[in-house]
């Protein structure tokens, strides 16, 4: 079939690649967001996905809205069998579902109908699923509701965070999206509607959201850092400022601290919570770098009944 690829992050690159290797597919062009402002000088970067077309001499395509006359009248011109779709980042509206004769087809991070939304891996971790997956889908009007081609399942580890698991699961949903394709193309695969039972929603996660509750049990904690890891960065309060956690783990046998407050020893930083005790393995000062966490209490001397929490923003 002759493709335009849609997609505009780094975990859709896996995709992009996979169908560019196939022998029974051609990528004609690659829709994505346009350039964005990146780094300290905030100059215009190009997404990963248009970088990854550029090295692979594949036309770009970058409209404002894909709804734009512009766009539409390319992608027509184009006239493309299908378009996959990972992670593009913009509602399609009718007009453009309409072009390709076979549909948009959408890899989707989570076990349809669970977790529709833009933040289905960090929900599936939020909410302490043991196992999560990846879906191809129909693209359809409503949000992430169109009936299913095919699943992959993935186990969640106990540390992992939601960049981990999108990593494993951008590289699985890969090799699913290129055979979604394959069968599409040969009429082996016939896509299933999604059961109306199970569905559950998984907004985007902004910083107030991941704002941690010091009086929250350890084991929420421990699931809002790592589903908040890297973006958009779990945070908390200390001596009025935001500090970043990274990275902490649940002390079941440790019960005697307050919720936020702090204990401190030569190589160990432990928070009170509404359990148990966590300790802090690394934070992020206001500011500065990653670091491990003893090291941060040692730069800060932290004093005896100190908390986590404590106080407002400046």
């Amino acid at each position: 079939m002759k493709l335009v690829f849609a997609g505009t992050p780094e975990v859709a690159v896996p995709a992009l690649d996979a169908l560019i290797a196939s022998d029974r597919h051609e990528v004609a062009a690659v829709v994505t967001r346009p350039d964005a402002p990146a780094g300290r000088g905030r100059r215009l970067v190009a997404s990963p996905v248009a970088q990854r077309a550029h090295d692979a001499g594949i036309e770009v395509l970058k409209p404002a809205r894909p709804r734009d006359e512009d766009f539409l009248a390319r992608l027509r011109e184009i006239a493309p069998d299908c378009c996959p779709v990972v992670a593009y980042g913009a509602l399609l509206p009718k007009v453009a579902l309409d072009v390709p004769a076979r549909g948009w087809v959408n890899l989707h991070f989570s076990l349809l109908p669970a977790w529709r939304g833009a933040a289905p891996v960090q929900h599936a971790i939020l909410a302490g699923d043991d196992m999560t997956g990846a879906s191809t889908f129909q693209i359809e009007e409503g949000l992430d509701s169109g009936p299913v081609y095919g699943v992959i399942t993935e186990h969640v580890r106990p540390t992992d965070t939601s960049g981990d698991l999108l990593t494993r699961l951008a590289f699985a949903g890969a090799g699913l999206l290129a055979a979604t394709m394959d069968g599409i193309e040969d009429g082996t695969l016939k896509a299933v509607p999604q059961p109306a039972d199970g569905v559950t929603l998984a907004p985007k996660i902004n910083v107030e959201d991941a704002h941690v509750d010091w009086h929250a049990p350890a084991l929420r904690v421990d699931r809002l850092v790592r589903g908040c890891t890297p973006a958009p960065g779990a945070w908390t309060v200390f001596r009025g400022e935001r500090l970043k956690l990274v990275n902490v783990q649940p002390l079941p046998d440790r019960t005697d601290l307050a919720p936020g407050e702090l204990s401190v020893g030569k190589n160990h930083v432990h928070a009170g919570t509404g359990s148990h005790a966590v300790e802090l393995h690394w934070v992020q000062p206001q500011g500065k770098k990653p670091m491990r966490a003893a090291d941060w209490a040692r730069g800060v001397r932290i004093a005896p009944g100190e908390q986590l929490g404590a106080a407002d923003v400046r």
